[in-house]
């Protein structure tokens, strides 16, 4: 379907990253050669290539920017008639005041939602904590980063037979040769110290390295944090490497560089990172241990470590996917800097971001492992969120007259909750090793779980709200009259609404008194149709719906109550789902949490 789409819509892209990379990846041209460092990966197209583009400049490297920069791109974007605004973007820390709705932003962001327009934010890098989420308002579309099944692999297979997977874009060593292993700091000149602050052992500088140790062997490198910071870089030490003549090129990483994304890194000669610091020790142990030295001096007179390396340029598909990245932010959503949980689930979706390909400006410095490219493989919910700013582009095209909320709903409640064999999405949930510590994903990881491009563009039901609801809730804030004023012009008046009453396409209770008795509001924009309702309830609580069945024609509504009703003290959420199930073949899904359940008044344990 990406093909067929007309010119109708603009999008607007605002990101710390190179601007060309989070486009492309919304609406970017289809089937377009991937070529890096003389490679061909394949054929890349964006989301929605047929869509427009709107830019607007509002960040610079490294200085990032200001929110009212970033709110003055926002009006324009309304003005200019843009119909969906993906922001790669989010604060640097939690909004103070009353709550975190309430900042220049958000609150600008909900006049866009006011003048029709859908509103999709990157969820934040700051995960695996709970509350970590750094996109905060219900009007907001706030996307967490999965993986895809795709993965570059590459490996060297050690003179003992080990064998350690690596990364990076790079060709293998010659046939079943093995090469001997020098490290860096054991091939320096004897007048090398560290000059100006430079870890030698990263290999910046050939002029300090011995070429006739090096020459025809596998030059070892260390990957420490200075990578990370940008003061080192992989291409200075391909660089380095190529200049004395070395074979190939192996990183290890230093045990200090946790909760970093190594992406896969193009290299113009046989090359790998070790992304794993166990897996690092263990090529260091192989590696000293094959050294021989000198009995008396301790110098090292023979380099007995062996290696050959196996290319990672052809992708393959078994990995398992999709997967919420440890990187990404989790929910429950936090209503202000106390920490207070909101009766609102975010993230709302997960969709790919972890080692996404994208377009990129060979004239740019955000990354150096791409400098000089047209593209580069970057991972990030930053990367997630354009994903579904092209997929909205696709249903607004199909549904002209769909709201934002309406767009959300249909991305929302057609996600999927199952990774390609069936099983539940796991959730990675720590820097370290972070698979070693995965579990089943909850909606605080992935929301409705994750995005199903041909099932969003029909979704059977829509859960519709709009501007003034939004308005009501802002209103029912306690002591925000004042602050709803200053940001909107208007009066909040009597009418209020609090979170859990928003119809949105999912149920977040913070607090469970109870009892509570809550309404949603479907719209049928299908078929004629007739549904069966079937849920889990949270763990420690009891619920009932009604309707069980109901039948609705085409533009016709129908009201679901859920009564739900504590069954035990606790302040562990739990979650549950609710399934909205068509004789016509649509499903909706409406995932349910309970945070803190009450039974009667006392210790919550």
């Amino acid at each position: 379907m990406c093909h067929f789409l007309q010119n109708f819509a603009f999008s607007l892209f605002i990101s710390f990253w190179d601007h060309r990379h989070t486009a492309s990846i919304a609406a970017g041209n289809h089937g377009i050669p991937v070529v890096v460092s003389n490679h061909q990966f394949g054929n890349a197209s964006g989301m929605a290539p047929r869509a427009h583009i709107a830019v607007y400049k509002a960040l610079y490297k490294s200085f990032g920017g200001f929110a009212a920069d970033v709110v003055a791109a926002i009006d324009q974007a309304a003005e200019d008639g843009v119909d969906i605004i993906s922001l790669s973007i989010t604060p640097n820390r939690r909004p103070s005041g009353l709550a975190t709705f309430f900042n220049p932003i958000d609150m600008s962001l909900l006049s866009a939602i006011k003048a029709g327009i859908f509103v999709v934010q990157a969820a934040g890098n700051t995960g695996p904590a709970p509350k970590s989420m750094s996109s905060f308002s219900p009007w907001i579309f706030s996307v967490g980063a999965a993986t895809h099944d795709r993965i570059y692999n590459n490996y060297i297979v050690l003179g003992d037979n080990l064998t350690i997977s690596g990364t990076g874009l790079a060709s293998g060593t010659d046939g079943d040769s093995m090469y001997t292993l020098v490290s860096a700091m054991h091939a320096l000149k004897n007048d090398s110290t560290d000059a100006n602050g430079m870890y030698l052992g990263e290999c910046q500088d050939p002029s300090y390295l011995n070429q006739d140790l090096v020459k025809g062997n596998i030059l070892v490198c260390s990957y420490s944090i200075r990578f990370v910071l940008g003061l080192s870089s992989i291409s200075q030490a391909i660089e380095t490497a190529t200049n004395v003549s070395a074979a190939g090129i192996i990183f290890y990483m230093d045990p200090f560089v946790l909760g970093f994304q190594i992406n896969p890194t193009p290299m113009s000669i046989p090359g790998l990172i070790i992304p794993s610091p166990d897996d690092s020790k263990v090529f260091l142990q192989y590696y000293n241990n094959t050294l021989v030295r000198d009995n008396t001096t301790k110098s090292i007179i023979k380099f007995g470590g062996l290696a050959k390396i196996l290319g990672g340029l052809t992708a393959n598909y078994s990995n398992l996917a999709p997967k919420v990245m440890y990187y990404s932010a989790r929910g429950p959503d936090p209503e202000d800097n106390s920490l207070t949980d909101a009766d609102i689930m975010k993230p709302n979706v997960i969709a790919p971001g972890n080692l996404i390909w994208g377009a990129w400006s060979s004239e740019g410095a955000d990354s150096a492992e791409f400098q000089g490219e047209k593209f580069a493989m970057i991972s990030g919910t930053s990367m997630a969120a354009p994903h579904v700013a092209g997929l909205a582009a696709l249903i607004k095209q199909k549904f002209p007259t769909f709201s934002p909320s309406a767009i959300a709903s249909a991305l929302s409640t057609t996600a999927t909750l199952y990774d390609k064999l069936g099983g539940p999405i796991m959730a990675q949930r720590s820097y370290s090793n972070p698979d070693s510590t995965q579990s089943p994903a909850t909606p605080f990881d992935m929301g409705s779980g994750f995005v199903n491009a041909t099932a969003a563009l029909d979704p059977g039901l829509i859960f519709d709200t709009g501007y003034d609801d939004f308005f009501s809730f802002l209103c029912g804030i306690n002591g925000s009259s004042r602050v709803v004023l200053n940001y909107t012009s208007n009066n909040c008046g009597n009418t209020t609404m609090n979170g859990v009453n928003l119809n949105l396409p999912s149920i977040t209770v913070a607090l469970l008194n109870q009892s509570r008795t809550i309404v949603r509001t479907v719209t049928n924009i299908g078929s004629n149709e007739t549904y069966s309702v079937s849920w889990s309830a949270p763990y420690g609580v009891a619920l009932s719906v009604i309707p069980t069945k109901f039948s609705i024609f085409i533009g016709q509504k129908q009201n679901l109550t859920f009564i739900l009703n504590a069954t035990m003290n606790s302040s562990a959420a739990s979650f549950g789902r609710i399934g909205l199930y068509g004789n016509q073949g649509h499903v909706a899904m409406i995932p349910l949490s309970v945070i803190t359940k009450v039974i009667y008044n006392g210790t919550i344990s």
